[in-house]
């Protein structure tokens, strides 16, 4: 049974809403004493995340109007921000990409918003900052928990489907964050493993399909050194599926399998920088163990392996 909400409580949240408004300048005609208005510098953000994102992909994760979205990217095109092109996969879809003036204006954004956070947090103790983290984290997760299972169709892979996971993860990631081809050489690995004799009851495999096209993958598989453990590996969300729920479907199943399958634990090991799935990990309760930073697919990443008790 749901809680029942006093009038107190909702001017509180009302309250804080307005405070931090305020300190952020959202209301501000122009952000943090720059050209661009809140919307405007959210869409710089997300461009600056990627080399090349597709539209529809930069619609789903703003959550902004498609005709509002296109006169804004419009605007920012005219302004030399940005460049639009069609996408070489599909001539139907849109890529977009910052200039060099637009990643300019983003890393001009990104440094003014990460010192106004450095400002709040440098005023508290080392404990306040972790309240203050762990308040915010809860907040987050609430707000971005989906409120439907979405339209997304689980199944096993058909033929083609684990070449598909492989070239995907190699091109993706080296566009989206200049991986060099040890990375697809370790999910070829991975795939071949798999399919060099997985145990269908303890190993499996999905592929997402949204809107009846393929948009992503994931895997379990036993860890060889603890029976009593499953990995989570090769999880994958196709760009223009990003912000639909795929990744948490994906997720979810894998955990489910792993419990009926009679693992005591998961674990999976991802990279720092891949903020988005980091998230769909801790809302589905994983918490992080170990970390280590060195070179990796040609850069200086930090590894991270992430546990959740089954």
């Amino acid at each position: 049974m749901a809680a029942i909400v006093s009038p107190e409580r909702i001017a509180a949240v009302r309250a804080f809403n307005r405070s931090y408004t305020k300190f952020l300048g959202a209301l501000d005609e122009h952000l943090l004493s720059t050209p661009y208005s809140l919307t405007e510098a959210r869409v710089l953000f997300e461009l600056g995340q990627r080399d090349k994102t597709e539209v529809p992909a930069l619609r789903r994760v703003t959550g902004l109007d498609a005709g509002y979205l296109s006169r804004l990217l419009g605007r920012f095109e005219d302004n030399g921000l940005v460049r639009r092109d069609r996408s070489g996969a599909d001539a139907r879809r849109q890529v977009v990409r910052l200039t060099d003036r637009g990643r300019d204006a983003f890393l001009a954004l990104d440094a003014k918003s990460a010192g106004q956070i450095r400002d709040l947090l440098a005023d508290l103790t080392d404990e306040e900052q972790v309240r203050l983290l762990e308040a915010m984290e809860m907040i987050r997760n609430r707000v971005d928990r989906p409120t439907s299972r979405p339209d997304v169709a689980l199944r096993a892979p058909a033929p083609g489907d684990l070449g598909w996971v492989i070239e995907r993860n190699g091109a993706l990631y080296a566009a989206e964050h200049g991986f060099d081809s040890s990375y697809e050489a370790l999910v070829a690995q991975i795939v071949a493993d798999y399919l060099g004799g997985h145990d269908p009851d303890r190993e499996r495999a999905w592929i997402a399909e949204h809107n009846g096209e393929r948009a992503g993958a994931i895997f379990c598989v036993r860890d060889d050194r603890n029976t009593g453990t499953a990995r989570l590996r090769l999880l994958h969300v196709e760009p223009d599926a990003r912000g639909a729920g795929v990744g948490s479907v994906l997720v979810e199943e894998c955990v489910r399998f792993a419990r009926a399958a009679g693992y005591r634990q998961m674990e999976l090991w991802t990279v720092s920088l891949l903020a988005p799935a980091r998230r769909i990990y801790q809302r589905a309760g994983f918490t992080l163990v170990e970390e280590d930073t060195r070179r990796r697919f040609g850069h200086e990443l930090t590894g991270q392996t992430w546990r959740l008790t089954l």
